[in-house]
């Protein structure tokens, strides 16, 4: 996912945010370090906010609207900036999934967003080709570990994932990075509304090997289903389509291992050798 791929809507929203942030703080007569200063970050930040070139953290635009006496004027901006971090194929699909009352997915090439931890969500990223600038690579990055709030909603939404054995064998970010994930999953999977469940390489049926796909319900009952392969992505809601897929999924579940069966599994992968990060002996 190359920079490019960045929509011109959200480039020219950002420099329209960072144009107010420029008036807002020349207004004030402070210099961008002296702002940078009083919202703890350095003059570099400041302008490459200003310039449309850096997405601002929530916390920042919150802070930087009461420092310049804005009222309430960067704040109003700060669900669009949000949604500026993701690349423009995902923007819709990460709207829904902030407002879903339950999401169910299946992973095979990956794990899913909602369970990246940091440093294998930065691998995942780092690893594109084209290769995306450090500055994207950090938002991106930002904005995976912003969805995992859903965890913490109340009421928290039912979730659960079906995620094929190979995901957890491929060390991506290296074995430290990886058995740091597979420990997450343990933790995320004892969420009294999370169900994790693995499908066994070792299993003779698979029904996902089409590919990877995301079930969404909303608070208004409308049932989703987002696919997405190589940047392209499509929401669909054709009821038709979405009932397939939630057929497809409901066979996934009664192929893979039970939520017990597979936190045992894992456990199990965190003891074999492969995974550990000691040195082998010659």
């Amino acid at each position: 996912m190359a920079e490019t791929e960045r929509d011109d809507g959200a480039v020219g929203f950002l420099r329209c945010f960072g144009a107010q942030l420029r008036l807002l703080r020349e207004r004030e007569g402070l210099t961008r370090a002296e702002l940078g200063s009083r919202l703890g970050y350095g003059e570099d930040q400041i302008a490459s906010v200003e310039l449309g070139r850096r997405i601002p953290k929530p916390e920042m635009i919150d802070r930087a609207d009461e420092v310049l006496g804005a009222g309430g004027l960067l704040i109003a901006m700060k669900a669009e900036v949000a949604r500026a971090r993701y690349p423009a194929f995902f923007r819709d699909a990460a709207r829904l999934e902030a407002e879903a009352v339950e999401l169910h997915a299946y992973a095979n090439q990956a794990l899913p967003g909602l369970l990246q931890t940091e440093e294998y969500a930065r691998a995942v990223f780092a690893m594109m080709k084209p290769p995306l600038d450090e500055e994207i690579v950090d938002q991106r990055v930002i904005a995976r570990l912003a969805r995992q709030a859903i965890f913490d909603r109340r009421p928290a939404p039912l979730l659960s994932f079906v995620i094929d054995e190979a995901v957890l064998r491929r060390p991506i970010g290296g074995q430290a990075v990886l058995r740091a994930q597979l420990e997450q999953l343990l933790i995320v999977a004892k969420k009294q509304t999370v169900e994790i469940q693995i499908m066994p390489l070792r299993s003779e049926e698979n029904a996902g090997m089409a590919g990877p796909f995301t079930l969404i319900e909303t608070v208004e009952g409308r049932r989703i289903t987002y696919v997405e392969v190589q940047t392209v992505s499509h929401v669909h809601t054709d009821r038709q389509r979405v009932r397939a897929l939630e057929a497809k999924y409901g066979i996934l579940r009664a192929q893979a291992l039970t939520p017990q069966k597979s936190a045992t599994y894992v456990e199990g992968l965190l003891g074999e050798p492969w995974t550990s990060t000691e040195p082998r002996e010659a």
